[in-house]
């Protein structure tokens, strides 16, 4: 088992990545010393698959869990959701030393995250990620949040983790889509901050597809060790932690000029990093070669780097993208990169230089 310290002061936790670990989540919880009584948020879809082994742990171990299934989708991570959410809860009399387990993907982390920051004003949760991008980033660092119709995470709040349990052994139930998705958080790892692990991807993408259980393994464990370091350095994203963002400001908007159906997440960041990439070259001197290594890797992983937009669409994602978390003076701030591996956040980017890269990306 890969371990990976996550050093927050007295908000720290463990990382935890393995195979079999869903059948230890109840032994792990009793660890951390949390409440008797516990509340399982999962998804239509990954709840047949996982809940039961999930809840038979839980109560090995002498917790009395709960079970709340929200529909599956992006679309269940609005205000709607944590609503019917605070409603259970309230109804099974969960109180401040109980618990929530976010067992699911990063919509499903998200939404029990956020309930878990904002019931009763906070109780501990415990991310168990059931997919790739889950688990090797929105399940660490502690961001929660929901959508609103005008765009992604709009309303949120930092809410760390008492612990992660990335079980490998459940991403053999993931579709292929699914899993692929991923790769545009591990790739992106690679591009903003770990040249070498950039290098490991190119290498090894072949066996990654294939899901080869040491080099995921590896990768994973890599990637949580990252962002465990960027979110050490700057928990609430008010420096350094912006370089994950990277591709992330098209990416969103993409999402949303969508209606968050069209898209998966990885596949919109991968379209909104090769958009930022040619954005680099052109205003940080991006190597050429950079950028071609970039939309390679994409395409190996066989994730979307093109995307067509007309007119009224390209107006709508301006949008969108005005409406970013990231906006300062309604002026527009992207992560950019002079090389694989070293970025620069806060850069103004004009309009017209974002429509000169959404042109190298059209289909």
């Amino acid at each position: 088992m890969r371990t990976v310290q996550v050093a927050l002061a007295e908000r720290s936790y463990r990382i935890l990545v393995a195979g079999g670990l869903l059948a230890r989540l109840g032994a792990e919880c009793a660890r951390l010393k949390l409440g008797r009584r516990c509340a399982v948020i999962t998804d239509a879809r990954v709840g047949p698959l996982h809940a039961a082994a999930a809840m038979d742990s839980l109560k090995a171990a002498g917790f009395e869990p709960l079970l709340i299934t929200v529909p599956a989708g992006e679309k269940a991570k609005a205000l709607k959701g944590v609503a019917s959410c605070y409603d259970a809860l309230a109804r099974a009399r969960l109180e401040r030393k109980s618990f929530v387990v976010a067992l699911g993907g990063g919509v499903v982390g998200d939404l029990a995250g956020f309930v878990a920051a904002t019931y009763l004003r906070g109780v501990p949760f415990v991310q168990v990620p059931t997919t790739l991008l889950a688990q090797v980033d929105s399940s660490v660092g502690g961001k929660v949040g929901v959508n609103l119709p005008a765009g992604k995470n709009l309303i949120g709040a930092f809410h760390q983790p008492r612990l992660v349990l990335c079980d490998l052994d459940v991403l053999g139930t993931l579709p292929e889509r699914e899993y692929r998705s991923g790769f545009g958080e591990i790739i992106k790892y690679g591009i903003i901050y770990d040249p070498a692990l950039f290098r490991r991807l190119e290498r090894s993408m072949d066996r990654l597809l294939a899901r080869d259980p040491a080099e995921l393994a590896a990768v994973v464990a890599r990637c949580c060790a990252t962002k465990a370091d960027v979110v050490g350095q700057d928990e609430t994203e008010s420096g350094l932690r912006a370089i994950l963002n990277y591709g992330h400001t098209i990416g969103h908007g993409l999402e949303a000029i969508s209606s968050y159906g069209k898209y998966l997440h990885g596949e919109a960041i991968s379209i909104g990093q090769v958009a930022a990439s040619h954005l680099s070259a052109r205003l940080l001197g991006m190597p050429e070669a950079d950028v071609q290594r970039v939309r390679t890797l994409f395409e190996r992983a066989g994730l979307p780097v093109t995307v067509k937009l007309g007119a009224i669409q390209r107006k709508a994602l301006f949008a969108a993208m005005r409406l970013d978390k990231k906006v300062s003076g309604g002026e527009i701030k992207f992560v950019l990169a002079r090389a694989v591996g070293k970025v620069e956040f806060g850069c103004a980017v004009p309009d017209g230089d974002v429509d000169w890269a959404l042109d190298e990306v059209e289909a």
